[in-house]
């Protein structure tokens, strides 16, 4: 058997999902057993950097404080990148039912439709994104009802491994799901026991946002593909 084989990535049904969801999810916790703490150097002999900067920049020492994390991802780098990022959205809402833009604009209104009835409108917002469109941001700051909330991620304390535990452990997480970056969120708060994780949204017939899909349909190959 080919290694594809092994590790399970080859072919789109989801005839073995509960075995591919288990798989995955036993090796994404043994992961986090093991998560940089800022000591030593990687394979390039440079400082490593501690995965938990972000979340101590934000809130301190507190790993009880209840917040929000919004993954922005706009794919606009490249023309070539935005038009795959599309497309690909495109592919992952068509078998999700989700809406196809509503998670690339992260409009105050659909941010909002996840965060109220949860009551976290009420508790820190925080932002993180691939810097490359601030329309987002713009516009949530914008909002009277997020913008007294919504927090920034400083300079300083900023990078992927940052990132990564900052929306991991947040009370609940908003991403988009033609992004692997959302993705590997997604599955990890599921691997860690983690809820209130929102990527496949659409508005039902009485114009309301439902979820379309379960958490676990981020493992889903028929509807993530190569992103599962």
């Amino acid at each position: 058997r080919s290694a594809k084989d092994i590790f399970i990535y080859t072919g789109d049904s989801d005839d073995d999902l509960e075995e591919y969801i288990e798989f995955q999810t036993y090796h994404i916790r043994n992961l986090f057993r093991h998560y940089n703490n800022g000591d030593g150097v990687n394979s390039e002999k440079k400082k490593v950097r501690n995965m938990c900067i972000s979340l101590d920049e934000m809130f301190g020492s507190d790993r009880s404080c209840v917040y929000s994390v919004i993954h922005s991802r706009s794919f606009n780098s490249r023309p070539l990148e935005r038009k795959s990022g599309m497309q690909q959205l495109g592919r992952i809402c068509a078998k999700s039912g989700c809406d196809p833009i509503a998670a690339l604009d992260m409009q105050p209104e659909y941010v909002k439709s996840i965060l109220r009835p949860l009551g976290m409108l009420e508790h820190p917002i925080v932002i993180i994104s691939d810097g490359q469109d601030l329309s987002v941001a713009e516009r949530l700051l914008n909002d009277p009802e997020i913008a007294p909330m919504l927090r920034l991620v400083p300079n300083r304390a900023k990078w992927i491994g940052g990132d990564i535990t900052l929306a991991i452990m947040s009370t609940t997480f908003i991403g988009n799901p033609a992004s692997t970056f959302s993705g590997f969120i997604a599955k990890s708060r599921l691997a860690l026991g983690l809820d209130n994780t929102f990527m496949f949204r659409a508005r039902n017939e009485n114009g309301e946002w439902d979820n379309t899909c379960e958490e676990q349909c981020v493992f889903s190959k028929s509807i993530m593909r190569s992103n599962a």
